[in-house]
């Protein structure tokens, strides 16, 4: 089965539901959560992928952090996100 046979009529009912479930001003929290995690899953699914195509380099080590010029970031350094919609 496929989604061949959904509608406008059934979008809209579906969206209706997921309004009355959430709310209004969960949904944009939810879907920014959703397109951030498929973004971190396209990124990963793609390290492994370089991972398994690529020879290992013989000047680092197998497992070994890349070695880096920018000073690490502290939780507590960071600013608090903005709310777009309170």
């Amino acid at each position: 089965m496929g989604l061949q046979g959904i509608g406008f009529t059934e979008i809209l009912i579906l969206l209706v539901v997921v309004l009355l479930l959430f709310g209004a001003k969960r949904i944009p929290e939810i879907a920014g959560s959703f397109g951030k995690g498929i973004t971190e899953f396209k990124r990963n699914l793609n390290d492994a992928q370089k991972a398994i195509t690529e020879p290992p380099r013989a000047d680092r080590a197998v497992g070994a952090a890349p070695p880096t010029t920018e000073p690490v970031a502290r939780e507590e350094d960071r600013p608090e996100p903005k709310r777009l919609l309170n």
